[in-house]
């Protein structure tokens, strides 16, 4: 690749994309909605929260110094994510605490983007870290959602024009939003029928002996905020 052609790529990752129109953005934004919404379009892209969700306790693990060994993906869309290191402390905490955390961070950290016209370096980016997740997951299935999910990335990114790309990441980053906060009522609601007796939130409890509820409550503020910051930089507001 010529030095011409490595300053056009470049260009393309960081420079800005003209904003689509508000009809165009709302028109994603509810069709996120009604994904996240219907229980049969969320029974299948639930398995995107899950590849962030456990993909957000994997890099607050490497983040925090403790040693990943392995994320696993399941069909009925639960996973796993294994590390090794201190078994209490500050980096157990956070990394028990970033999944639930991490959709909607994901999804606050996108719309930043988006407002900001880097469409084509989210797209990218969210590619560069589904194969860099890709390199630790351990089972099968887990192999194939990333492999899909990561390749619908690249071929959006890749062989698209700007008009659908920017379409494509306005639909992802509200989907990360809106799918963020489903699943901390999904919880809630496992917990108070005594069907999540190992959840996030309950090893959170063992942790640091502030209630499972109060974790939940934290579950349920940052993705309500993050929606209601990040829904506000999608629609420039």
């Amino acid at each position: 690749m010529d030095t011409d052609s490595i300053a056009e790529v470049w260009d393309r990752v960081v420079g800005t994309q003209p904003d689509p129109s508000f009809a165009v953005v709302a028109a994603t934004g509810l069709v996120a909605l009604a994904v996240v919404a219907a229980r049969g379009p969320w029974r299948v892209a639930r398995n995107a929260v899950t590849i962030a969700h456990e993909g957000g306790h994997g890099i607050v693990a490497l983040l925090t110094g403790r040693r990943l060994e392995g994320i696993r993906l399941h069909s009925d869309t639960s996973g796993l994510t294994v590390s090794r290191g201190r078994p209490n402390g500050i980096g157990m905490v956070l990394t028990a605490a970033a999944g639930y955390t991490a959709p909607s961070l994901l999804g606050l950290a996108g719309a930043w983007l988006l407002a900001a016209g880097h469409v084509t370096a989210l797209l990218w980016g969210a590619t560069a870290l589904l194969l860099a997740m890709l390199v630790m997951v351990r089972n099968a299935y887990g192999v194939l959602t990333v492999v899909l999910t990561g390749g619908v990335f690249f071929l959006v990114s890749w062989f698209t024009g700007t008009e659908v790309q920017a379409a494509f990441a306005y639909g992802v980053v509200w989907f990360l939003l809106l799918g963020g906060v489903r699943p901390v009522f999904e919880l809630q609601g496992k917990r108070r029928r005594g069907e999540a007796p190992d959840s996030d939130a309950d090893q959170l409890a063992r942790l640091t002996n502030a209630p499972a509820p109060l974790w939940l409550l934290l579950f349920h503020a940052v993705a309500l905020c993050s929606l209601t910051g990040g829904g506000r930089w999608l629609l420039g507001l």
